[in-house]
């Protein structure tokens, strides 16, 4: 019998219906068993429509993470602004999982894809670590050049350390992912505050090194070979 679509709404996107019927087929089997017939099929659209909106999977993933990023970033608190910023950065990413919380067997499973699969892995690790600049940045943290790419990726991994307890957490009060997260929080800003002290010391070593070899090199007045070059 015959699947009637799912994403049959008025007013969605076709993007918006890929996304819906992608994340509904992964609740029922893993990503590596979905292809784009299927996705059409329950999307109710044709494979021509589904190539005119995305070229992978991976780019279905990717919209999809957008979606929960501008829902997070439009649902702050004001209130919150005032606290500390390891309070903001956890209001910011409970608020991301209850985002996801109508989702949860869908990232289960990915979560198990990408355990079995490193290239899949890959390519979700580098759009969570572009999704948490954003969490940063909602946060007030800073998350621009390297030091910002840096507690970017760190923050990634935590949060993937949380994803996996959230995934079995049927506690509708999420106590196991709250003290999940506060405790990937208090590693991160411990890490966070390496990285602060990396960043202060890596440029006044450079110029410790860079210079003996202007030294040297003024020594030698011209003659021999230049000590940089040899």
């Amino acid at each position: 019998m015959a699947r009637k679509p799912e994403a049959e709404k008025h007013g969605k996107s076709n993007r918006d219906k890929i996304v819906d019927a992608l994340m509904a087929l992964l609740a029922e089997k893993p990503i590596e068993e979905i292809g784009f017939g299927e996705i059409a099929a329950r999307a109710g659209l044709t494979l021509a429509q589904c190539r005119g909106e995305f070229a992978s999977l991976v780019a279905i993933l990717a919209a999809h993470m957008k979606e929960v990023d501008r829902k997070v970033l439009a649902g702050g608190e004001p209130d919150v602004a005032e606290e500390p910023p390891r309070e903001r950065l956890f209001d910011v990413l409970m608020r991301r999982l209850e985002t996801l919380g109508p989702r949860k067997e869908a990232m289960r499973s990915l979560l198990r894809s990408a355990g079995r699969s490193p290239g899949l892995a890959i390519a979700l690790s580098g759009l969570a670590v572009r999704s948490m600049q954003w969490m940063l940045t909602a946060a007030d943290i800073g998350a621009a050049g390297t030091r910002g790419m840096v507690r970017a990726q760190g923050l990634a991994l935590l949060y993937g350390q949380v994803l996996r307890t959230w995934v079995d957490d049927d506690d509708p009060g999420l106590a196991r992912t709250m003290a999940a997260l506060d405790r990937q929080l208090a590693r991160g800003a411990r890490w966070s505050g390496f990285v602060d002290d990396l960043c202060r010391l890596v440029p006044s070593r450079w110029r410790r090194r860079e210079r003996p070899r202007r030294r040297t090199r003024h020594g030698n007045g011209g003659a021999g070979e230049d000590p940089v070059a040899a």
